[in-house]
This record gives structure tokens, C-alpha cells and sequence, in this order.
């Protein structure tokens, strides 16, 4: 079986920035032991595989660790593969997901130089993650070599921190990190003032074999409901202050996150499994 594959910088408009995710194209599905080794090889924090079924698109996505629930980036970078090549006159990809259906919407820049898409926007529903408060533990100092304000549950561990300094300056403990609760650990803060950003926040993901993820949509699924209650508003800016960095425009209300973004393509190739 050999398969299309593009790999596709999410949340930036400009390679090298946002996060790379590596986005696969099969006639029909591989098995799942493939695709683990597929994203495996890639080592990027996310692998997506689409097909196309009677019902619709079908979107899995596997991290190096093993298939996971909800990805933001991969899911967004799925959209742009989707709506760039396959199906160009559509503005949007509605996919099946262990998470349920997600809509993609794209907004068109003002205009293209020939088949160049930067500047198009594209917006994802996704559900909002239930976070309950759940207390800071010394633990959780030892693992990220500095002891939160806050911690909260949904899927990751929610973690807030004093200042957005704080944040971009962690150098945590990898292995202790993996001891946590939560899927991942994500970090946050509220942005400095003046910034233009109303919270900053890095991603870590040892349990997954991602030391640490560039831009985490589904990480924001838990971040921008916090800050939307603390803040008090539900039209809200972030950025994740990865070493690659990357911004998400959101809205958040009624169980959901709208997270939108740019994107830009790396490469296109063919894999050769066989």
C-alpha cells in the first residue's frame, strides 16, 4: 500500500512556525499497527490518516505513542490537506472522529497568488473539556521546578501559573512529568500586559512520547474555558510559547471552543510502507 502524505505547519502562516503535522491520505484504512509505525517514523507530536467513506471523511490521529482522542493541530491540518486539494471549491470538511463529528470552516484571504492559500483562516468546533479544581501537590512543584497557583482535571492536567515569565521559562522534569495526572500537562498564565494575548501556555506530553507539543488545540480545549470563566469573555486570543511558537484566535461558549488558525505546507510526498 503506498499513500500520499503531506505535512502541514498549523496555527501560523509561515513553515518552520505552529506545528507540524504529518497528514496521510490511504485509499482505505491501514492497520492500526501501520499507522502507530507510520507516526512512529514521523516522530512528529501528530499523524493524521483521513478516508473517505459512504459517510463521509474519517479522521484518525496517532501520536508516537499510540492513537489518541483529540488533536487540534492535525485536525486543522487535515482541513487545509482536504480543502486545498481534494475538495478546493468547498469552504467546508466535516469529520468523524473518536470525539465526534468536527466541522472545519474555511475563511478565504482577500486574495491568492495562484495556488499560494496563506492567509485563508480555518475554524474548528471542538467540545470544551469539564475541568474540576484539583489541589496542587509538591509533586507537580518537582515535576515543572515550580509550584503552581492552580491545578485543574479534564482529560490533561491544567496547571496556572503566576505570570507568562513563569511559563515560557519552564524546564521540566520529563520523567516526573509522566507521574502527573492527566494525559498531558498543559501550563498557562495570563498575558503580559500589552501583549495582545490573553493567556500564554506551553503543552508537555511525555506519556505520548512528545516532550513537549508545539501549539495543542485540544490542550486549549481545557486552557480557553478556564480563562474564559476567569476573564470573563468569550472572544479570546492565545498563544503557546513553545520554541516555535503559535497563535489561536477562540471563542468559547455553551460546551464548545472555536479555535482557528493559518496554515502553511512543508512538503508532499508518498509513503512506501511495503
Amino acid at each position: 500500500m503506498t499513500m500520499r502524505q503531506y505535512v502541514v505547519d498549523a496555527f501560523t502562516d509561515r513553515v518552520f512556525k505552529g506545528n507540524p503535522a504529518a497528514v496521510c491520505l490511504p485509499e482505505s484504512w491501514p492497520s492500526d499497527e501501520l499507522m502507530a509505525d507510520i507516526a512512529m517514523e514521523n516522530r512528529f507530536s501528530e499523524t493524521a490518516f483521513i478516508v473517505r467513506e459512504p459517510e463521509g471523511w474519517h479522521l484518525r490521529w496517532f501520536t508516537p505513542g499510540g492513537e489518541i482522542d483529540l488533536c487540534g493541530h492535525a485536525t486543522l491540518a487535515s482541513a487545509y490537506v482536504v480543502l486545498r486539494f481534494v475538495e478546493p471549491d468547498a469552504d467546508v470538511v466535516r469529520f468523524r472522529t473518536m470525539s465526534g463529528v468536527l466541522t472545519v470552516t474555511r475563511r478565504r484571504s482577500d486574495g491568492h497568488d495562484g495556488d499560494d492559500h496563506a492567509g485563508d483562516v480555518f475554524t474548528m468546533d471542538f467540545p470544551a473539556f469539564d475541568l474540576k479544581p484539583t489541589p496542587v501537590t509538591d509533586a507537580m512543584e518537582r515535576a515543572l521546578g515550580v509550584r503552581p497557583i492552580e491545578a485543574w482535571l479534564g482529560r490533561d492536567l491544567l496547571c496556572v501559573m503566576p505570570d507568562e515569565r513563569t511559563v515560557r521559562g519552564l524546564d521540566p522534569d520529563q520523567g516526573l512529568l509522566e507521574d502527573l495526572p492527566g494525559l498531558l500537562a498543559n501550563v498557562t498564565a495570563a498575558g503580559d500586559a500589552g501583549s495582545g494575548f490573553d493567556c500564554v501556555s506551553r503543552a508537555f506530553a511525555p506519556k505520548l512520547n512528545v516532550p513537549e507539543d508545539p501549539v495543542c488545540g485540544s490542550g486549549h480545549c481545557h486552557i480557553l474555558p478556564y480563562w474564559s470563566k476567569h476573564l470573563g469573555k468569550t472572544a479570546l486570543t492565545a498563544y503557546q510559547a513553545s520554541a516555535r511558537g503559535g497563535v489561536i484566535h477562540a471563542t468559547v461558549g455553551d460546551g464548545r471552543v472555536s479555535l482557528g488558525g493559518g496554515a502553511a505546507l512543508f512538503s508532499i510526498g508518498t509513503i512506501l510502507p511495503d
